[in-house]
C-alpha cells in the first residue's frame, strides 16, 4: 500500500510523511492536485490523504475524481476549516473519512 498525500502546506505534508514512515508506510507527497494527476493513478489498496483547501483543482474536485474511479482507493479528507465551512462546501455529501487539523497520530492511524 502506498499513501498519497496531497497537501499544499509543505510542513504538514512532510510531517505526515515522517509519521507514516515511522509506522512502516510508504508515502508520496504532492503539493497540489495537478501534480497528483501527473503521477501514476492510485491503486484500490492505496490510500489518498487530500487537503480540502488545495489551490487550483480543489480537494473536493480531487475526491470526486477518486470516487469515480472503477476501483477507487481509500480517501481521507483533511481540513483546518470550520464545521460550518465544511457543511457549506459539502452539504450532506461529506466524505466518509474527514479529519480536522491539527491531526493526531491516533486519529490518522485509526483510518489506515
Amino acid at each position: 500500500m502506498i499513501i498519497h498525500i496531497v497537501e499544499d502546506d509543505l510542513g504538514v505534508g512532510d510531517s505526515l510523511a515522517l509519521l507514516l514512515d515511522q509506522i512502516g508506510h510508504k508515502s508520496i507527497i504532492y503539493p497540489d492536485a495537478e501534480s497528483f494527476f501527473e503521477g501514476k493513478p492510485p491503486r484500490q489498496e492505496d490510500t489518498v490523504i487530500v487537503d480540502l483547501g488545495l489551490p487550483g483543482v480543489s480537494g473536493m474536485q480531487l475526491i470526486r475524481w477518486l470516487d469515480s474511479m472503477k476501483r477507487p482507493p481509500k480517501v481521507i479528507a483533511i481540513t483546518g476549516q470550520s464545521s460550518r465551512a465544511i457543511a457549506d462546501l459539502f452539504g450532506t455529501n461529506i466524505p466518509a473519512i474527514l479529519l480536522r487539523k491539527p491531526l493526531t497520530e491516533e486519529a490518522l492511524v485509526a483510518h489506515l
